[in-house]
């Protein structure tokens, strides 16, 4: 008996001293990675919207455009691929708030008004590539038998973004304004068996009011005074830090704009004339 109450008293002491170990293991500084102490910036809450009444919109226009990663102004977003001081790539964020936050909701490519809500398994079946194949055993008698190989998503397939946003005239402010209202990630579409390029596919819509919360936590890297002043995604789209081009605006016919202009360069001028027709309706407001 007294034995056994002594092999009590010992497992009790062991796990109290390896509790204590861990407790001053998680006490002890991790050196500082900058020769300042950093502000806490996870607690940022976003800038809400400016009230804004229908009665007070007299002018609006909706416009799709794509923000294409691989563009030098829109590295920061595609890289890094894996977490690196503090800081992660735009998919890495939006996926892990599918689906193991569950923060963040994902609505059906198909329809960019978010009528239809996706589940967290379709979101996570997006882009698995399943290949059936016959292979033969290394060892005697060397018999073939069917396998399964699976390769899971890799985020940086996803080359670009699509955005669809609102441009409107604010009557009561006197201002033009743009809203975000929701970004589609966009990957290419590999074959499975010799992995070459077959054209892109979109993943899902995102609700961009409700992306704002998480995204404005998220530091991005600035490439001229990137340890000085650090800015946010939310920063980055509120303030429209990203290079895009126009591949659509509303229209009697629902047409973008490669359906009814089939040469490359044209399409390119007319994203750009979208564009001037914009700029062009702030400027002739206040001319004489």
């Amino acid at each position: 008996m007294k034995a056994c109450i002594r092999l009590v008293l010992l497992l009790a002491i062991g796990l109290l001293s390896g509790s204590a170990v861990l407790s001053l293991r998680s006490q002890v500084d991790i050196p500082r990675d900058l020769p300042y102490e950093k502000v806490n910036t996870e607690s940022r809450r976003v800038v809400p919207y400016a009230s804004l009444r229908e009665a007070d919109v007299m002018w609006s226009r909706r416009i799709w455009r794509v923000v294409d990663l691989r563009d030098k102004q829109n590295q920061f977003m595609y890289y890094p691929k894996e977490p690196t001081n503090g800081r992660r790539n735009f998919m890495d964020i939006v996926m892990k708030s599918i689906l193991e936050d569950k923060t963040l909701k994902a609505y059906d490519p198909q329809y960019d008004d978010f009528r239809l809500q996706m589940t967290t398994a379709e979101v996570a079946r997006i882009g698995v590539d399943t290949i059936r194949k016959t292979l033969t055993r290394p060892d005697p008698p060397y018999d073939e038998y069917d396998t399964v190989i699976v390769n899971p998503f890799e985020y940086s397939r996803v080359k670009k973004l699509k955005i669809k946003e609102d441009w409107f005239f604010d009557r009561q402010r006197s201002v033009l304004e743009v809203r975000i209202l929701g970004i589609c990630p966009v990957f290419d579409k590999l074959d499975p068996n010799t992995r070459e390029f077959r054209g892109y596919s979109d993943m899902f819509w995102i609700y961009f009011p409700d992306l704002r919360k998480i995204i404005a936590n998220e530091e991005v890297y600035m490439r001229f005074n990137n340890t000085a002043h650090q800015i946010t995604y939310d920063d980055v789209f509120m303030k429209r830090l990203f290079q895009s081009y126009i591949y659509k605006e509303d229209n009697v016919y629902d047409r973008r704009i490669d359906q009814y202009v089939k040469n490359g360069l044209d399409a390119l001028l007319e994203s750009e004339r979208i564009k001037e027709t914009i700029r062009n309706f702030e400027h002739d407001l206040w001319e004489q």
